[in-house]
């Protein structure tokens, strides 16, 4: 049982650093006055899914969701 919680333990370091760095490696979500002229309605703003950063953005859901179930598993006392 010990060796799964360490197992457990350094998957959520590594969960932790992971999430740090994407989370760092994403844009801003201000446009600045560029969204007034109507800059967020370009091609890229309607594919942002198909981007970069909307690989950025579904890589971080996921990695949230593992560090908080990894929190919840590692809080437990078995």
């Amino acid at each position: 049982m010990e060796i799964l919680r360490t197992v457990l333990t350094v998957l959520f370091i590594f969960d932790c650093i992971g999430l740090s760095v994407i989370v760092l490696m994403q844009e801003g979500k201000s446009q600045g006055l560029g969204s007034i002229a109507g800059m967020a309605d370009t091609y890229w703003g309607k594919n942002k899914g198909r981007s970069m950063e909307g690989t950025l953005v579904k890589v971080t859901k996921i990695m949230g969701v593992l560090f908080f179930v990894l929190a919840l598993v590692l809080n437990l006392n078995f």
